[in-house]
């Protein structure tokens, strides 16, 4: 594996790899890496010659100095595991590489950024577009690949592509689950070991949604789950919402002939978690 910290040195270096006619698979991470990321890395190595992968923990994302601050940062750790699958590039810039200058750049997203992750995170899926468009640029994969547990910086993602028109194809990749069925998060090493126990009730929750589906209308299911959410002290609910997989906006009636995702975000202790399933 080699490594690059200057976006100069990358670019050159991708660069001759693409004159030989290489295909890139580029992964883009903020480090802690686990077997989520890898399951990631694992499928672009398998559907490219090269794979690429970053770590900066990307400060224009958090609008939340607290949570910037506490973020994992395990780089020789996450070196260790590229290196054991053999991955063939790693780029691990600072702040003052990636962003030498103020940034002001700004995204319109129409309503997808205004919901669920949009109203309590507000800037942060600017912040996203700015870091993912800007390591396009410098990468020029010609897959890139994201996890749907992110599922709304998904589609974030998606639109941010055709809107610039970047020549890349955005491979959307399953949540990869621990076996008592908590998403995989970097944030997950966060949590103290009463609330790790804890932390699987989200998805059962979940589940619950998928199954009620069959039974139930969509604004009496959402107000159900909401409430079972509520019911439990140990979690403080941001939202729950069951939206269009698309548009990402609320489902009041349910439609077969149209994807449907159930998305959830919770405190648990002072770490914020998130997950979703598919419902239709």
């Amino acid at each position: 594996m080699v490594t690059f910290s200057t976006i100069k040195e990358i670019s050159a270096y991708l660069g001759q790899q693409k004159a030989t006619g290489r295909s890139i698979g580029f992964v883009p991470t903020m480090g802690a890496l686990h077997k989520g990321h890898m399951a990631l890395m694992q499928r672009a190595k398998n559907e490219n010659d090269l794979l690429v992968v970053s770590i900066f923990v990307n400060p224009e994302q958090f609008n939340n100095a607290d949570d910037l601050k506490k973020y994992p940062r395990t780089l020789r750790e996450d070196s260790q595991k590229l290196e054991e699958i053999a991955c063939d590039v790693l780029f691990a810039p600072d702040t003052n590489e990636m962003y030498p200058e103020k940034v002001t750049e700004q995204y319109d997203f129409g309503q997808l950024d205004k919901v669920m992750e949009g109203v309590f995170r507000p800037g942060h899926f600017n912040g996203v577009a700015i870091v993912v468009k800007k390591l396009l640029d410098i990468v020029r994969p010609d897959r890139a690949y994201f996890g749907e547990k992110d599922f709304q910086q998904l589609a974030i993602i998606k639109k941010l592509v055709a809107m610039e028109k970047i020549p890349v194809e955005i491979v959307p990749c399953p949540i990869v689950r621990e076996p008592d069925g908590l998403a995989m998060s970097s944030r997950n090493r966060l949590l103290n070991s009463e609330d790790r126990k804890i932390a699987p009730f989200i998805y059962k929750t979940l589940k619950e949604a998928k199954l009620r589906r069959n039974h139930i209308c969509a604004n009496p299911l959402r107000q159900m789950i909401i409430n079972i959410f509520e019911g439990n002290d140990h979690f403080r609910l941001e939202y729950f919402d069951i939206v269009n997989d698309e548009t990402l906006q609320p489902v009041n009636a349910w439609n077969n002939k149209t994807g449907t995702i159930a998305c959830v975000a919770v405190w648990l202790g002072n770490i914020r978690l998130i997950d979703n399933i598919r419902i239709i």
